[in-house]
């Protein structure tokens, strides 16, 4: 697909890394996660700190041309929304026999090579994480769900460690992760290195 502009920073980027808002009916401002909605698209990038700015310099309105509504709670709809889209693509992943769960699956699965992604549940305990990091190398941490949120998706109670193997939705899981962790902070207990990831 070819590269879009962010309206805050004027830079040129592929869509994955940045957020499509429509201006909709009454004028409304309308977040586009999933990219298809009708109108000319309006493109931010993923993160709370654009988006915080985009809104305050009146971004919006400058893009379109004419004058736009900016719901107040634009920021955490976006949020919401990145984090919704993201949990049901996990879901589907699970239903395609995509995803283990349960720190001994997810290390079974890494010592058969198995695994594209690791995920771990934001509030988890950071020795189990590390663990399963060291066997990982350099494959992507996925840390922006919590422990409920993980669960919910993935159809168990308790959800701290999990894995995706390699596929297609595999592939979009992670990129909505890193959307998201735009908007959410990852735990301190990841450190610098891991905290670049998703």
């Amino acid at each position: 697909m070819a590269e879009r502009r962010c309206i805050v920073s004027g830079t040129a980027q592929a869509p994955a890394g940045l957020i499509r808002f429509v201006v909709g009916p009454e004028a409304m401002l309308v977040p586009d996660i999933a990219g298809d909605l009708p109108g000319r698209g309006l493109w931010v990038g993923a993160s709370r700190d654009i988006l915080a700015l985009a809104v305050r310099r009146q971004a919006f309105a400058r893009a379109a041309r004419r004058p736009v509504v900016v719901p107040a709670d634009l920021i955490d709809r976006v949020a919401a929304l990145l984090a919704r889209h993201g949990l049901d693509l996990l879901g589907l992943a699970r239903r395609a026999g995509q995803a283990v769960a349960g720190f001994e699956k997810v290390r079974e699965a890494l010592a058969a090579g198995r695994v594209a992604a690791l995920l771990a549940a934001s509030d988890g305990a950071a020795d189990g994480r590390q663990k399963l990091r060291r066997m990982a190398g350099e494959l992507p941490l996925i840390a922006c769900f919590s422990s409920a949120e993980l669960s919910l998706a993935l159809g168990r109670e308790n959800v701290i460690h999990a894995a995706l193997t390699p596929g297609r939705l595999t592939d979009r899981c992670l990129v909505e992760a890193a959307r998201l962790a735009g908007f959410r902070q990852p735990p301190e207990a990841l450190g610098a290195a891991e905290s670049e990831l998703v």
